[in-house]
């Protein structure tokens, strides 16, 4: 299961304009972010679930205690980061579960960013008002 390393894997995620790092311990299934629990750092209950889908779909929650360290963008966005850098993570230690996760979803990076504002427009595609007398 698993397998002798010097250093613990670890894994980049990405989503919108936040970044987070995932290190995977074995463990009793601690998780923070920034120093602080994943339930503390993440104010919504719908967040810390969607961060920890990946433990779920691999049977995995309660096996490693988890250090992330995530930065930009805003708590949904790092929370699908640190979703992504997990799943890369689980990978790197369990490369059984990569079925498991590419089936689930858990491997795609979420290509949506924020649409630049064109100038002559108030947002990227609102226009201003047309008055027509």
């Amino acid at each position: 299961m698993a397998q002798a390393q010097s250093n613990p894997p670890s894994a980049i995620g990405r989503r919108k304009s936040s970044t987070a790092r995932v290190i995977l311990f074995p463990g009793k299934g601690n998780v923070s972010v920034n120093g602080r629990q994943i339930s503390d750092y993440l104010s919504r209950e719908t967040l810390v679930n969607h961060a920890c889908e990946p433990l779920l779909a691999t049977e995995s929650t309660g096996r490693f205690d988890i250090v992330c360290t995530a930065k930009g963008g805003g708590v949904s966005g790092q929370a699908g980061a640190i979703r992504l850098a997990l799943s890369r993570a689980l990978i790197l230690y369990r490369p059984d579960v990569q079925r498991t996760l590419s089936r689930g979803g858990f491997l795609t990076r979420d290509p949506r960013e924020v649409e630049r504002k064109k100038y002559g427009r108030p947002k990227a595609r609102k226009r201003f008002q047309y008055s027509k007398r």
